[in-house]
């Protein structure tokens, strides 16, 4: 009976039939008016539910195929994509198999919403040593810095009881102006480099006014008048267009680190690794620099360690690496040794 009612209801057709209805049995996983392309043969697998609903409905009518087969007999042998029969057997046969509901994560299971605490081999060292990153200016530094001494090598012992605690006050100043400072100050005795800095501090006013635009406004002629010679005019306005073109400023040089600080400080001409070192220590104050080119540190570590010959770059940083983190005080000592021997002045 209800193949009867399909048969008057629905066009026989050996090609697919296009439907468009919402009475389908399974119509309500479908957008309505959703079109579904059947042939005949899956049609007669509906039963008597489909029938009916194909009575009971004058609207589900067929639309004109779009092609005829050669063979309309065999049509209804033609499988279906193995997709279409998937799906559509699914639905037919939903109580049979129901499909299995998409697991939603229970917000109380660790294990799916919470990320699982990291390995040990994951987890940070924390048995690193902590390196100084404070300035010897503050307070209770220097006193760390010589207990460290003291315990790392013996040698510094009697040498740090024998000299006066090392001082590392200094009148701050900007960058810029400790920078020009320290070029005018190169190959100079202090007391001619002293002359020579005073003279180009009136030139450009006063301290506060040793600016890049200031020190860019003199040329090599007046500079040479008190006592700059035509090389070092060069390196101070070599500096100042450094500071002009936006490569340094004051700000940026207080934020660098060491490694930083040798690399974009030497971009200036005549300011060389030394004087970024001696410019580390003596003006910024920090606490874990080695000048190894320094000749009066090389010949104190020759000296208290009973070396042949002085020492290169790389052996400097071997002997001094138990130093660390305040190799500039221990530094400050190799000077005060040599000064006692009378090979340098004080630094």
């Amino acid at each position: 009976m209800g193949l009867r009612l399909a048969r008057q209801s629905i066009h026989w057709s050996s090609s697919p039939l296009i439907f468009k209805s919402p009475l389908l049995p399974w119509s309500n996983k479908y957008p309505k008016n959703h079109s579904l392309s059947l042939p005949l043969s899956q049609l007669t697998t509906m039963g008597k539910r489909s029938a009916i609903h194909s009575e009971s409905n004058p609207k589900l009518l067929p639309e004109e195929p779009t092609s005829q087969p050669e063979n309309p007999s065999s049509s209804s042998k033609t499988p279906l994509p193995p997709q279409k029969i998937r799906k559509l057997s699914s639905k037919n046969n939903k109580s049979q198999q129901p499909e299995p509901e998409p697991q939603v994560p229970n917000s109380e299971d660790t294990t799916i919403t919470k990320p699982s605490d990291p390995t040990p081999s994951e987890a940070p060292n924390t048995l690193l040593p902590i390196i100084s990153v404070n300035p010897l200016t503050i307070e209770g530094e220097i006193d760390l810095a010589l207990n460290h001494l003291r315990s790392s090598d013996p040698l510094l012992t009697s040498l740090i009881d024998s000299h006066r605690r090392p001082s590392f006050e200094s009148e701050p100043s900007p960058p810029f102006l400790s920078l020009t400072k320290s070029i005018l100050y190169q190959q100079l005795a202090p007391n001619a480099a002293k002359a020579i800095y005073k003279r180009f501090v009136s030139l450009c006013g006063s301290e506060s006014e040793v600016v890049p635009d200031n020190v860019l406004a003199l040329d090599a002629a007046e500079l040479r008048k008190i006592g700059i010679s035509g090389r070092k005019a060069t390196y101070l306005h070599d500096l100042a267009n450094k500071y002009k073109d936006g490569v340094l400023s004051d700000s940026s040089i207080l934020e660098m680190n060491d490694e930083s600080l040798v690399t974009k400080l030497t971009l200036v001409k005549g300011i060389g690794v030394w004087s970024v070192h001696m410019y580390m220590i003596f003006s910024l104050h920090k606490p874990d620099v080695l000048p190894v080119g320094d000749l009066g540190v090389r010949k104190g570590v020759q000296r208290l360690y009973g070396l042949k010959e002085l020492p290169l770059p790389l052996q400097m940083e071997e002997i001094c690496e138990k130093w660390k983190p305040y190799r500039s005080v221990g530094s400050w000592y190799m000077w005060r040794l040599m000064e006692a021997k009378g090979d340098v002045d004080s630094a």
